[in-house]
């Protein structure tokens, strides 16, 4: 004899397993990267692409965090050393530091020099910790991380005044 098929079963299964995908998925939105010795995590949506340290062409009378106009694909985008803008030191232009472009979203060409990208980070679970008035995230192996606010940086003073 054969199984009877419950097509209402069939659709309520099926439903169940693209939602718990979906949360799968959703859970991991965060890339981690390393500015210096410091830890920090960057919205995926925020980015819009990954890249070794393109050929710069440097900008006179800019300030020492500005590291000069790359050209991406035929567009222009400023690089900023993040390590100095963020008050640590240079980042070295070597094999492991990349530039995260900020993302197509917000309409401005720029880049963040970062040491190196440690991947996917999934900080749903992770505790909050405040430090000197900044809300930290301390993870399961007690590294803290800080939470870069692209809309947030792309609108302060200091950043947008590259000139000295």
């Amino acid at each position: 004899m054969s199984k009877r098929f419950d097509l209402r079963e069939f659709q309520q299964q099926l439903l169940n397993r693209l939602q718990e995908q979906k949360s799968k998925t959703a859970q991991v939105s965060t890339l981690g990267v390393q500015v210096g010795e410091q830890y920090w995590l960057v919205d995926m949506p925020d980015i819009s692409e990954v890249m070794s340290l393109p050929m710069l062409t440097p900008v006179p009378l800019t300030k020492p965090w500005y590291c000069g106009i790359a050209n991406v694909r035929g567009n222009l985008y400023s690089i900023i050393d993040f390590g100095l803008y963020s008050g640590g030191a240079p980042i070295l232009h070597e094999g492991q530091s990349r530039v995260l472009l900020i993302g197509q979203k917000f309409a401005f060409n720029a880049g963040l020099l970062v040491s190196r990208v440690l991947g996917l980070r999934n900080s749903k679970d992770w505790h909050p910790v405040e430090q000197d008035g900044t809300t930290l995230l301390r993870d399961e192996n007690g590294q803290m991380w800080r939470k870069l606010d692209v809309p947030q940086l792309l609108e302060q003073a200091e950043f947008l005044q590259i000139g000295t």
